[in-house]
């Protein structure tokens, strides 16, 4: 069976590259991506399935049903691009400046359409139903959430598990990596304002200074990570922008910080969003001065249940051999919006190696302006979908 879903993705390959380079050529952002849903629902059409629109959103959930009953299998492919510039080069870059995908959600959406299409071919082998969901606004619009909360993704019945599937320039090409527990990061931002006494840069005795005490800020956050927090249960924040003054000789009213924190625990990111906004308010007011600060919750952490993340392992190691699936020791710190199903439902969140030829270990990452996907490894990513649901619903192994 495995072989079969293999040697069906690659015969569905030049299908999957040509919709992944269209939705390239035309990335949108955020919630409202009508042209990227109109190539999907192209994508789809022919085949057996229900659709299911979102009226929050322009996503869609298509529900392929079983030749027999069993549970539900949620894969998800989120579809929205990022707010900057390609600088790729490739035949095919983004046509609408200052848009790109450069976080591989072009792959993703194709990948998942033609996944469709194999698991269509193998429906009578099918215990149980597929649901497809396709996802805008993964890019801090939490698209999942929304879907999630209008009830979109129980349109087909409440999901057993749910799996998604991202691409990593990191790996190798074609190389599945999973883990369980944490595999991902709960991520909040930190405005901070400090706000003092402006005057002459010649006689700071007459002002209250913002920019030495916003100095001394930053300085606290880094001892509060790494002396209040456990490298068993890592955290990380970045002083990613701290603006004050206009001109050399002007003592400025105020300075400010954007902070972005990341967590892998629900007690971490408590403590660190407490502990790094109290360092805010309180070190000014040593000095005198007045200290302001908002926080913004981002998505919480993604957690893989070992349920699912073994059903990825099984999956993968069947498809492509021991050598195909690598365990990861550590998680990444970026975050995703998949979160807020697997708080709900059980499933794991699983990488695909995406690593051009010859960049092994060099390859632009994701948000690069450089970054690229080797397409023959989205070959891998449809038949690794369609893996999961046989290793799922069908107890293959």
């Amino acid at each position: 069976m495995y072989e079969q879903l293999l040697t069906g993705a690659r015969e569905l390959q030049a299908q999957t590259v040509a919709m992944r380079r269209e939705i390239h050529q035309e990335p949108e952002l955020g919630l409202d991506l009508p042209k990227t849903r109109a190539t999907v629902l192209d994508g789809l059409s022919g085949l057996d399935v229900e659709i299911h629109q979102s009226q929050a959103t322009t996503g869609l959930v298509a529900i392929l049903r079983g030749a027999r009953p069993g549970p539900n299998i949620l894969l998800r492919g989120d579809m929205d691009a990022l707010p900057m510039s390609e600088d790729t080069g490739l035949p095919f870059a983004s046509q609408t400046p200052g848009h790109m995908h450069a976080c591989g959600h072009d792959a993703h959406t194709s990948m998942l359409a033609s996944a469709a299409h194999l698991l269509s071919k193998h429906k009578q082998d099918i215990r149980g139903n597929v649901l497809f969901m396709f996802q805008p606004g993964e890019e801090g619009y939490g698209g999942a959430k929304i879907m999630l909360d209008e009830g979109l993704i129980e349109a087909g019945g409440k999901p057993d598990s749910v799996f998604a599937l991202h691409v990593a320039p990191e790996l190798p090409s074609g190389v599945i990596a999973c883990r369980t527990g944490p595999i991902l990061a709960a991520a909040d931002t930190v405005h901070g304002r400090i706000i003092g006494r402006g005057g002459h840069g010649s006689m700071p005795h007459n002002a209250a200074d913002p920019v030495p005490v916003a100095c001394e800020v930053v300085q606290a956050i880094q001892t509060l990570v790494t002396r209040q927090f456990s490298v068993f249960d890592p955290v990380v924040a970045t002083v990613g922008r701290i603006q004050a003054g206009t001109t050399n000789n002007v003592i400025p009213e105020t300075a400010e910080l954007d902070i972005t924190l990341r967590s892998l625990s629900g007690d971490t990111r408590e403590r660190l969003a407490s502990g790094v906004c109290n360092l805010i308010e309180q070190i000014p007011v040593a000095h005198g001065l007045q200290g302001e600060v908002k926080l913004k919750r981002g998505y919480p952490p993604t957690i893989n249940h070992a349920a699912g993340a073994e059903v990825v392992a099984r999956a993968a190691k069947a498809l492509l051999g021991e050598e195909g699936y690598r365990l990861m020791p550590e998680p990444f710190m970026a975050s995703e919006d998949f979160s807020y199903l697997l708080q709900r439902y059980n499933g794991a969140f699983a990488f695909l190696g995406v690593a051009p030829p010859g960049k092994e270990g060099k390859a632009a990452p994701c948000h690069s302006n450089h970054m690229l996907v080797d397409e023959d490894a989205m070959a891998v990513g449809v038949a690794m979908h369609a893996a999961i649901v046989f290793s799922s619903l069908s107890g293959l192994t």
